[in-house]
């Protein structure tokens, strides 16, 4: 399954009209966002889980409506509604264990 990308713009219609999505808030200058991100396109496509990522750089209004300080951060929104916050990376067993209430 294929990221979404969001932005200020399209990220309510996006959390909104998705039953699940796991935001990662990101920068292209992170270095362990940049580990991360190809772990959460493994759990995407093994679960089905939509990935939406934002840029904390270009989106500074949805970034500071979630309070993002450090990064990477993942937000997991089931029904619209955030459900669980993720801070940092963290190897793919790790996540699984976080996120299987949910996927």
């Amino acid at each position: 399954m294929a990221s979404l990308l969001l932005n200020d713009n399209n990220f309510d219609e996006a959390v909104a009209g998705s039953s699940k999505i796991l935001v990662d808030f990101w920068a292209e200058w992170c270095g362990p966002c940049r580990m991360v991100s190809p772990i959460l396109d493994e759990i995407s496509s093994e679960t089905g889980l939509l990935i939406g990522k934002l840029n904390i750089d270009e989106n500074l209004e949805k970034t500071k409506e979630y309070a993002v300080q450090t990064i990477p951060t993942m937000v997991l929104f089931v029904d619209g509604k955030p459900v669980h916050i993720v801070h940092g990376a963290k190897p793919k067993h790790a996540l699984m264990k976080e996120l299987k209430q949910w996927i």
